[in-house]
């Protein structure tokens, strides 16, 4: 009882300080809004007072009474509207936390700016319009009379938080609400992280969306808070009387708890013209500093939202193989079998991973003597980097508390002498509970924090654990306890307050999903005598399954903390400090983690990644991690969290790839397989296939589950076989579409609408997906098929070809008006993939076992040839490793049909470069779809190649395949190739043209 009560106790002394003086009355209905005085105008916007304009409601705190509006035109495609408190007593994110472009533009783009804000005095309302569109409807409008009436019972009618009292700007010490009416059931995307019923797109009109941000370790729950916070949107409007559309982006730039709600108010009749769907913004405290990105691409949103938080990293090409991990892996010699297994299945492995196994006791930084000791480990990640393979161990957020001398653990004496942890409000060492037992946590916001980050971390290596990489888990920051529940506590008690999975007590039985023992015995095989054992198919494709959170039992329900705020988000743990740090925690400089919960994942990451520059100098830090916001692509790549071995968890894996997409944290990817649960066959199979194409990619399960490692099942190596060699193949290309998101924020991976953007049949759709725009991936995901149902985009105007037999894909339905449905065939091995035509796309010709044994063959180019005959892509190649990035080489393909005023010239393939970087790989094959019949004569650089060898004709597929052939032409016996660091012109004729 004695952690009850001290917790209690921090809670009661701390918190007081952000209390009212009475009862708030948790109702805006009566709020007065604000007053628009004192404006000034400047060359890049204006500035303004807002006052409020009347009594105070103080509906769940204090109203401020004075508030200061900037507003600024940064740049043609971005507006910044910061609405403040006067007196600069509300947290801010400093600009040393997550920096921002802050300089204004050489010469006043106030009116020219893509945007416009538009603004009321009295009462304070604003609009934001496009200067060129300023009739249509406003992109964001938070005047009363463009929102419905309030006000406005519960869309959710057994929460009371759900419903609208009233629409006026209300900007209080603990709750600031802002409210903009939205076309109705408009396209929204964004705002998590989320896992959604309604699928990546968020529902605006059926049940509505309720997005909580509170940063929450628990496993990959549906509809509810998790890891990370993103209040980032992004908006695509279709005008169906111009069949045209436009995208916009806004972002909100606040640390606080808040809900975010979208709805389509009952009273808003679909009928009428003014029929209203609305997003309000309710946040704890903090301040309005919202951007606005013009677009109008979709991609262009993204890529605006990008300059101002931060491109993502640079990944090192190792990090685009395949990663195996497990919780479970006993000891070094069980770690070490698995690599063996892998090479002995010829199934690639690039990166090997140990979980908290690895650790002495639990404790970060790290080894355990007896069954990883550092000496056999520094020799076993030596072995790895001896056959190009790479090793990333966990590294967990919370730091072991020390009770007596003779226990060495030198990351908490250290850190405790350099007071780098965070505190109670009394200044006592604030201590929590998790893994090691109880526990302190960094202060990111301590300047001395890196450095001993960085020191734990050399020490770490320089004892064996050689790191290439490092995982950051339970970074919320999770704690297992509510409170600082080890101040007056036994300190030595370090086991954990619950079963383990796979422990005694905790053993993982269930059989795999749609497994019925009591029909098929027990053995959890796919098939028993040829029959299918998936008894319920059509059921579980849609099912949804609540997760416990990772490796967390069954916890006894605390009561709300009576200093919780007034309005009361919705978290999905009773308080916001349950499992977490509490909100009175201290960090240095007196900031409450009330205000900054949300950002310590991302300081952790950044501190890391600074840490890693430091150990590796000139090497790209490669981390994965768990807990994001915006900003943190700069830092880290992200996985999708505990999720479980499920149909629909591999189907919402995809909107949650998508999703981050949009955050700018483009290297994501889920537990392959399945995390919690036990995976089976069938699924794993499909799994892995879908995964190929994501672009993180790592196999993942628990304690105690079944062993899922893809060479388990014939079926799951032969699959991963196949679909690792197409991945490995397209590295080229997808290296290419991480370097345009390193430089330019363009996302790797996107829906099929962000290319087609004009096909609202797309809006919806997250069961397919694009890498790049000339990649369509059409997974099978649900169990007992041989064959799956997709959407050619394009409807008729571009032709899709099967990457793996390069036929054109058919349909009885094809049109220019109308949606292509097609059914594919999809044996158990089998995933679809289709080039879109019009695309050019440079590929390895041998993908090897490893990411370096596959850059080390030469190169091959696909061109996939649109109904003009043409086509064009390009290749960014560098070292692949260096941070900052070095010299590299930009490779463009462009064919061009045969001109009518030409009659001399063939279809052309021109290959151009520039760059320093020299490329020492050939071009050593170029596959032309869509030649329509066979060539009469082929060039390269003017030269006949001839008719032997070095090329074919294949009518089935109407294919040119061009092969081994020297620059300089003829028939190349030693197979040199073409030399990608100059300018080169592959040329054919058909019968007749030359």
């Amino acid at each position: 009882m004695s952690w009850v009560f001290s917790s209690f106790w921090l809670f009661s002394c701390a918190l007081a300080q952000g209390s009212t003086e009475s009862e708030p009355s948790r109702n805006v209905s009566n709020c007065p809004g604000y007053v628009l005085q004192n404006l000034e105008e400047n060359p890049n916007g204006l500035s303004a007072s807002l006052t409020l304009g009347g009594t105070a409601c103080n509906a769940f705190g204090t109203d401020i009474v004075n508030l200061t509006i900037e507003v600024t035109y940064e740049t043609e495609s971005r507006l910044h509207v910061n609405i403040f408190d006067t007196a600069n007593k509300q947290f801010t994110i400093p600009e040393n936390v997550i920096s921002r472009p802050n300089v204004p533009p050489e010469t006043s783009i106030v009116n020219s700016s893509d945007l416009v804000f538009n603004y009321d005095s009295t009462p304070f309302a604003f609009w934001i319009t496009r200067r060129f569109d300023s009739d249509a409807t406003p992109l964001f409008d938070t005047r009363t009379s463009s929102l419905p009436s309030a006000p406005i019972p519960p869309f959710r009618p057994d929460d009371n938080r759900t419903a609208f009292d009233g629409f006026e700007l209300v900007f209080e010490d603990e709750y600031l609400q802002l409210t903009s009416s939205l076309p109705l059931n408009t396209n929204i995307y964004g705002l998590g992280e989320y896992i959604a019923s309604s699928g990546f797109r968020r529902d605006v009109a059926n049940e509505g969306t309720i997005q909580t941000m509170w940063a929450r370790d628990v496993g990959d729950p549906t509809d509810e808070n998790m890891y990370g916070s993103h209040p980032f949107y992004l908006e695509h409007r279709f005008d169906e009387s111009t069949n045209t559309s436009q995208s916009h982006g806004v972002f909100l730039l606040n640390s606080a708890g808040s809900d975010i709600l979208l709805t389509t108010p009952s009273n808003s009749n679909s009928n009428s013209t003014k029929a209203k769907s609305l997003i309000q913004y309710r946040y704890l405290g903090g301040t309005l500093d919202m951007y606005f990105f013009s677009g109008p691409s979709t991609k262009e949103v993204v890529e605006q939202y990008g300059e101002l938080v931060g491109y993502p990293s640079w990944v090192p090409f190792w990090g685009f193989g395949f990663h195996l991990c497990r919780w479970g892996y006993r000891d070094i010699n069980d770690t070490r079998d698995q690599v063996i297994k892998m090479r002995e299945a010829g199934i690639p492995l690039e990166v090997m991973w140990n979980d908290i196994d690895l650790y002495h006791a639990f404790r970060d930084f790290t080894s355990d003597p007896v069954s990883f000791p550092g000496d056999e480990m520094r020799e076993f990640i030596r072995e790895l980097a001896a056959n190009n393979q790479k090793y990333i161990p966990i590294l967990d957020a919370a730091v072991p508390v020390v009770v007596n001398d003779t226990d060495v653990y030198d990351p908490y004496t250290s850190g405790l002498e350099r007071d780098v942890f965070v505190k109670n409000p009394d200044g006592s060492e604030y201590i929590g509970q998790v893994w090691p037992g109880y526990t302190v946590f960094p202060d990111w916001f301590n300047n001395d924090t890196e450095e001993w980050w960085l020191e734990a971390l050399t020490n770490w290596s320089d004892g064996g654990i050689e790191f290439s990489g490092i995982w950051l888990d339970m970074n919320e920051v999770s704690s297992f306890c509510e409170g600082s529940c080890g101040t007056g506590a036994n300190l030595s008690n370090t086991a954990p307050p619950f079963v383990l999975p796979g422990d005694p007590g905790g053993e993982v039985t269930a059989y795999p999903e749609c497994y019925d023992p009591s029909i098929s015995g027990p053995s959890g095989n796919i098939t028993i005598n040829g029959t299918l054992t998936c008894t319920n198919a059509s059921q579980i494709a849609t099912s949804t399954l609540t997760l416990a959170a990772r490796r967390l039992g069954v916890r006894e329900q605390l009561e709300r903390n009576v200093v919780d705020p007034p309005y009361a988000i919705h978290n999905g743990y009773p308080s916001l400090s349950n499992h977490t740090l509490a909100t009175n925690a201290a960090h240095v400089g007196g900031i409450l983690d009330f205000d900054v919960h949300n950002m310590w994942g991302m300081m952790e990451e950044r501190a890391t990644h600074r840490a890693l520059q430091q150990l590796r100098p000139g090497q790209r830090p490669f981390i994965i991690s768990r807990s994001t916001f915006p900003s943190s692509g700069k830092w880290t790549g992200h996985w999708l969290g505990d999720n479980g071995a499920t149909w629909q968890y591999m189907y919402q894996s995809i909107q949650g790839i998508l999703q981050f997409q949009l955050f700018q944290i483009p290297l994501v990817g889920a537990d392959t397989c399945g995390f919690n649960g036990n995976t089976d066959e069938e699924l794993c199979n499909r799994w892995m296939q879908l995964s190929a194409f994501t672009p993180f990619y790592r196999n993942h399960n628990s304690k105690g589950a079944l062993s899922q490692e893809p060479y388990r099942w014939d079926s799951v190596a032969e699959a991963s076989r196949i679909a690792m060699a197409a991945r490995y193949s397209l590295l080229p290309y997808w290296y290419t579409l991480f370097a345009n998101a390193s430089t330019r924020g363009t996302p790797p991976v996107r829906p099929l609408f962000f290319e087609f953007p004009d096909e609202p049949e797309l809006f919806g759709l997250d069961r397919q997906f694009l890498v790049g725009s000339d990649i369509l991936v059409t997974p099978v995901l649900t169990p007992n098929v041989t064959s799956v149902e997709g959407i050619l985009p394009g409807r008729g105007k571009v032709i899709w070809r099967d990457f793996f037999t390069h036929q054109v894909v058919q349909s009885s339905n094809s049109s220019n008006t109308s949606t292509v449905t097609v059914t594919l065939p999809a044996p158990l091995s089998h995933i679809n993939v289709h080039v879109r035509s019009g695309s050019a796309i440079l590929m390895h010709a041998e993908p090897g076992y490893t990411i370096e044994e596959t850059r080390a063959g030469g190169y091959v180019l696909l061109v996939s040839l649109d109904s003009s005959s043409e086509a064009r892509g390009d290749a960014y190649v560098d070292d692949g490793l260096s941070d900052p990035p070095g010299e590299n080489k930009v490779v463009r393909f462009v064919v061009t049909g045969s001109s009518s005023g030409e009659p001399q010239q063939g279809r052309r393939l021109n290959i151009t470069s520039e760059g320093l970087f020299v490329i020492d790989q050939r071009l050593k094959e170029v596959t032309v779809l869509g030649v329509e019949g066979r060539p009469e004569r082929v060039e390269v650089d003017g030269v006949d190649v001839g008719n032997g060898s070095s090329w074919q004709w294949i009518g089935e597929t109407e294919e040119l395949v061009l092969r081994a052939v020297n620059a300089t032409g003829g028939d190349s016996g030693t197979g040199v190739g073409i030399d990608l660091n100059g300018d080169h012109v592959v040329e054919w004729w058909l019968e007749g043209e030359h």
